[in-house]
């Protein structure tokens, strides 16, 4: 099965609220990954207003709906829920999927720095439209505290929100984490934090699906800097990988959140695409 990579053209405009023109690389940058048989290239469709009134108050909706970014967020969001679909059905193994102005800061009938409309909210509405309940592990590893997801999900039993984030915070009979890993930390002070997290929650709850928010904004030199380095994040991305192909048959999406410098987001996200589409051996061979 393949990997699929959601990018719409739209993305590579200037001036995205908090992100600006941290995309102006793409797709060229990920031209190599392209290449290769198992990684596919999706325009992502705009998310129905229909599903995002499942997750965001009408009046909230009225509101998003007149500002400029909003055919952008849609796109993003759009991305999300055929990327997760696609996942569950088994028709790609994994996905990536470029976000812009929608993200974790988004609730029922609030948004605010940068994301204007949830992705994870409608992903996960679509999903339990088409199964029964599936279960799902959103997993947050931007800079900042996903408080809009939380939101969404608060109370809900068949979502595991972890948020690796600057307190710890533990609701929701343990289904619903906040985990401080500091103002500044090394690589390997942060993986050993997430895993030893990570690990025995997934193991308990165990997902029918992996949901990976990526944020770079914890990257040396951009605006959420704990200190890691570019090499941080594909490891991240190669942790949770794992995880789901021992828990849910692989299925994993991971979804750009935070970061705004171009030169970083050049080098980090193809890295972790690169992660994504590595195939096990006997898979290649055959």
């Amino acid at each position: 099965m393949k990997t699929g990579v959601f990018f719409h053209p739209l993305f590579t405009r200037e001036g995205w609220p908090i992100l600006g023109e941290k995309f102006r690389h793409f797709p060229g940058a990920m031209e190599h990954l392209l290449a290769e048989p198992h990684v596919e290239l999706l325009e992502p469709p705009k998310v129905s207003e229909e599903l995002l009134l499942k997750v965001h108050t009408e009046a909230f909706l009225r509101d998003v709906r007149g500002r400029w970014y909003y055919e952008g967020a849609r796109l993003s969001v759009g991305g999300c829920v055929e990327a997760c679909e696609r996942v569950m059905e088994g028709e790609l193994q994994n996905a990536f999927v470029f976000d812009v102005a929608a993200g974790h800061h988004a609730g029922p009938s609030y948004a605010w720095g940068g994301t204007y409309l949830s992705c994870t909210g409608p992903a996960v509405a679509n999903l339990r439209e088409k199964y029964r309940k599936p279960k799902t592990a959103i997993i947050d590893t931007d800079s900042h505290h996903g408080d809009g997801t939380r939101a969404i999900f608060f109370g809900d039993p068949h979502t595991l929100h972890l948020c690796f984030c600057h307190h710890n915070v533990e609701e929701n009979e343990g289904n619903k984490l906040c985990i401080d890993v500091g103002w500044r930390c090394t690589d390997e002070e942060y993986l050993e934090i997430m895993c030893s997290r990570l690990y025995p929650k997934i193991e308990e709850f165990q997902p029918d699906l992996i949901i990976h928010l990526l944020g770079h904004d914890t990257c040396q030199g951009d605006y959420g800097d704990r200190g890691l380095t570019p090499d941080f994040f594909p490891r991240a991305v190669e942790e949770l990988k794992a995880l789901a192909e021992k828990w849910c048959n692989g299925r994993l999406v991971v979804v750009s959140m935070g970061g705004a410098r171009p030169d970083l987001t050049k080098m980090i996200i193809p890295s972790c695409i690169e992660v994504l589409a590595q195939r096990k051996e006997k898979e290649s061979l055959g």
